[in-house]
């Protein structure tokens, strides 16, 4: 599978996307796994975050919508979680900033009378054909968004979050093996993946479980908004499946990771789904 060259500007439409990518969790059957759960989801207007919110919604959870300034892909997330019979919040806002990252988590609370599950979702990327190219703003920007929104959102969230709740980080396959065009992105992802196995044991005392899905290349706004029109048609064609995930696919690692009666017993993982692409360890 090839997608057409394409860009547009940062941070992405989904409705620019040829194609779209599947993301709306449609023919996915829920089974009550996150009753009655209140879920707060960074970065989740489109793709990953999402499909997530829309799997939780099915699952009987109720989402907070964190974004940066997707307005319309927001609302359309929001409208697919409240077809679901669940409550919607919508929080717009930059998570590079740190009292939006303690903001977001105080309006959940408010808005739902408690948290049960964070979702550490929220990404950025640029590529750069070399290390100089990378700018001390770039740099700073990268591990604002990706890294340190994870920590002051998690230091606000841990106030609420009670025994028995679920910490869920997005690493990716860059923070594994690296990518020479990414550099400040794999480095974030890399410091995402060691932060997720610290923090899972220093929260085994509290009841709360911390775990990461790593994912390879998914087709999300992202990646049109972030890549080169010739690197975008090739997206994904290097791993064994030959193509890229669509979001659809990832969510129900994220189920899994939050509801207790599939992976009480998980804490400090790390899922990689990669498509058939295999790492060291």
């Amino acid at each position: 599978m090839n997608q057409p060259e394409q860009t547009q500007p940062p941070p992405g439409d989904t409705g620019r996307m040829e194609p779209e990518p599947r993301d709306e969790m449609r023919g996915y059957v829920g089974r009550d796994l996150l009753r009655a759960r209140r879920a707060l989801i960074t970065g989740s207007d489109s793709g990953i975050g999402r499909a997530v919110a829309v799997a939780f919604a099915m699952e009987g959870a109720d989402v907070a919508v964190s974004y940066l300034s997707e307005d319309a892909d927001a609302e359309h997330t929001a409208a697919l979680v409240r077809e679901q019979g669940r409550r919607c919040l919508l929080l717009p806002g930059d998570l590079a900033e740190a009292d939006r990252c303690r903001t977001i988590v105080e309006e959940t609370v408010a808005e739902f009378g408690g948290l049960d599950v964070l979702v550490n979702n929220i990404a950025t990327q640029a590529e750069h054909e070399s290390f100089e190219d990378i700018s001390d703003e770039d740099w700073l920007r990268t591990f604002d968004v990706n890294v340190h929104s994870y920590f002051r959102v998690t230091a606000a969230a841990l106030r609420h979050l009670p025994e028995g709740g679920a910490i869920i980080n997005t690493g990716s396959v860059n923070g594994l093996r690296g990518n020479k065009k990414l550099i400040d992105y794999s480095a974030t992802k890399g410091a995402i993946h060691s932060w997720t196995f610290a923090m899972a044991q220093s929260l085994v005392p509290r009841g709360i479980r911390v775990n990461c899905v790593a994912p390879g290349p998914v087709w999300t706004p992202l990646i049109p908004a972030t890549m080169e029109s010739e690197h975008v048609e090739r997206f994904g064609a290097q791993v064994p499946m030959g193509r890229p995930a669509d979001p659809d696919e990832l969510a129900p690692s994220f189920v899994f990771f939050a509801s207790n009666r599939l992976s009480s017993y998980y804490t400090g993982e790390v899922l990689a789904a990669l498509g058939g692409e295999t790492t060291p360890g």
